[in-house]
């Protein structure tokens, strides 16, 4: 048993689980590891080198609760979504109907409300899920970059807290999110950051903006030339033209519900991915990092210092130790010739 790096109690077993916060913990040195192997070695000037790498020290909370929620959660809401489906697709067929029978008779308006029906408790039981799955992914996201933190210190554009917050802030949650993502991503290939292939990824964040976006847009147009086809006074005209408008607007709702599904299996997918990525990656060394993020300093290994640096309190590299004697410089080479003879002056010979 040794000290935990994250709740600080002396219950870190032998497998590096800590008994107390179930963290596991990467540390530079085993403790196991007999008395002379954890010594420092010694430079030629008497002052320690620097310890052997190794992942940085401090925990890393690979539990799997968070992540099974939420593929739990995905797979509840899948079934939810394709009772969303069926909903908009009573109502796309019921308003093609109005159309091309050219008026919206008393009884195609009441099969009109039986699909709005079906819809909308398709939708409160979607919407209800979404909540539960919004809450604990920020947290499991956040988890995500802070262990992302321990595989590369100091490699991410964004703290911790933007990485609960950006989902929930307007504007920014567009791409502040998927830069987060990408830098967890980074960190957390076992191959390396140089060698990060993010079609999951990529394909995920696509579809759940282009569902999104789409759907916001239908739902809204919808609702608003859905109270239209109620009024008895517009004209023929008029009732035709919006009937065409909702059809428009609900091909473009079953579009938008159809890409989300695809969106939910993707996010089920990336959960399971990058969970097992992080799982591996917490039992490597530290890596190479590859190019870094743009604003960002040069790469250096993950958890390393830079290159060519010399430890704390070590002299410079060529320089000599503190209190050593300094060496007289080397005189200078004499030019080939006789003793005592001058070179020629420039341009004789």
């Amino acid at each position: 048993m040794y000290p935990c790096g994250n709740c600080r109690a002396v219950a870190v077993g032998p497998d590096g689980r800590c008994a107390a916060c179930g963290t596991y913990q990467q540390q530079l040195q085993q403790p196991s590891a007999p008395l002379q192997t954890l010594q420092t070695p010694q430079t030629p000037g008497g002052y320690p080198a620097a310890p052997p790498m190794g992942m940085p020290a401090g925990g890393v909370d690979l539990r799997r609760g968070l992540s099974t929620t939420l593929i739990v959660l995905f797979g509840v809401a899948l079934p939810a979504l394709i009772f969303v489906l069926v909903g908009r697709g009573d109502q796309y067929g019921v308003i093609a109907d109005m159309v091309d029978s050219g008026w919206a008779t008393d009884h195609a308006l009441k099969d009109l409300e039986d699909a709005d029906d079906v819809y909308t408790t398709g939708a409160v039981l979607y919407f209800f899920i979404m909540v539960a799955i919004a809450v604990v992914w920020a947290i499991w996201f956040r988890r995500l970059r802070l262990n992302a933190e321990v595989f590369a210190p100091g490699r991410h554009r964004f703290g911790s807290g933007w990485a609960a917050g950006a989902w929930f802030t307007p504007v920014v949650n567009l791409w502040f999110p998927k830069q987060i993502a990408n830098d967890i991503w980074r960190a957390s290939s076992p191959s390396g950051p140089h060698e990060v292939r993010r079609g999951l990824l990529n394909a995920w964040w696509v579809t759940w903006i282009v569902a999104a976006v789409a759907n916001a847009i239908g739902t809204i147009r919808y609702n608003a030339l859905r109270a239209k086809t109620d009024d008895h006074l517009m004209s023929y005209a008029e009732a035709k033209s919006n009937l065409g408008e909702l059809r428009d607007i609900l091909a473009v709702e079953v579009f938008a519900t159809v890409v989300l599904i695809a969106a939910a299996v993707l996010a089920l997918l990336l959960v399971r991915q990058i969970t097992a990525m992080q799982e591996r990656r917490a039992s490597l060394p530290p890596q190479l990092a590859g190019p870094a993020p743009y604003g960002m300093p040069a790469p250096n290994p993950y958890g390393a210092p830079s290159p060519g640096a010399a430890p704390y309190g070590a002299p410079a590299p060529g320089s000599a130790p503190y209190g050593a004697p300094q060496m007289p410089p080397t005189p200078p080479t004499p030019p080939p010739g006789r003793p005592g003879q001058q070179p020629p002056p420039y341009g004789q010979g």
